[in-house]
């Protein structure tokens, strides 16, 4: 007798472990999407019979009747931006903003009567702007990256595919700034990043950029140095040639007056 009741309570725990595991397993798994302030995004699910368009605590914001009827100015904040396309039976939306993101959920009515939901949590996010890169310190080659922040963004200094270093904030009203000193003699190995989910842009090192360390001067460096001071030395050694002669010729214009003048001395005493 006891052995029955034991027997009973085990497969009552197993019946209800497969009731549980099933309905868990029913629940509509979210599907994660990015969108670009701006631009358009359709939630893939086809509602071709009936069903309805719902966006978090707001509840149903667009249905589809049969017939293919479909109301998607139900909520004020979606009127002209949230279309239902009787063809594909996507539901779009478009010029999205920030606040757009949210959870939306679609309801399918099928063909026999059964609902299945597909819900959707949307992420919008701003495409992102150049980084600026500044010299921040001449000499020794010293440079800013900045960038205006924004939701997910990240900063970050390469050399080559090598990250050197990395930035982010959660205070999505600041501007990300990233400093960093540059080796001149691989200066154009460097980049700055700006990314998010959605795009990235980079930036360079700017060639006013000069490392003026002698041990670090290059074969490129030497060769402009000594053209300048080839130049330097040309521009003086004329310079002096130019000064000898203008002397020559003042001695010579002062040997000439004294010759006229004694001249006249004599004439005028004979």
């Amino acid at each position: 007798m006891l052995f029955s009741q034991r027997k009973k309570q085990k497969v009552t725990l197993l019946y209800l472990f497969v009731l549980c595991s099933t309905q868990h397993s029913a629940q509509p798994e979210t599907r994660q999407v990015k969108g670009i302030v701006g631009k358009s995004l359709s939630f893939l699910v086809t509602v071709l019979k009936s069903g309805n368009l719902l966006y978090g605590d707001l509840g149903n914001v667009a249905q589809v009747h049969p017939g293919k009827q479909s109301n998607t100015n139900l909520v004020k904040r979606f009127k002209d931006c949230l279309h239902w396309n009787n063809v594909t039976g996507f539901f779009t939306l478009t010029d999205l903003q920030i606040d757009d993101s949210g959870v939306y959920t679609v309801e399918n009515v099928e063909e026999d009567e059964e609902k299945m939901t597909h819900t959707f949590q949307l992420t919008v996010y701003y495409v992102l702007s150049k980084p600026q890169v500044t010299v921040h310190e001449n000499i020794s080659c010293r440079v800013v990256c900045s960038v205006e922040n924004g939701r997910d963004v990240t900063l970050s200094w390469y050399r080559g595919e090598e990250i050197l270093n990395q930035t982010s904030s959660p205070d999505l009203n600041i501007t990300l700034s990233l400093p960093l000193k540059v080796d001149e003699q691989n200066r154009d190995s460097y980049r700055c990043e700006a990314a998010n989910p959605v795009s990235k842009e980079t930036a360079d090192v700017p060639h006013s950029c000069i490392e003026s360390d002698p041990s670090k001067v290059t074969d490129g460096d030497e060769s402009t140095r000594g053209f300048l001071i080839i130049a330097v030395i040309s521009v003086l050694v004329a310079s002096g040639l130019v000064g000898l002669a203008i002397c020559l010729k003042k001695r010579r214009n002062r040997h000439s007056h004294a010759g006229g003048a004694k001249r006249y001395t004599r004439t005028g005493s004979a």
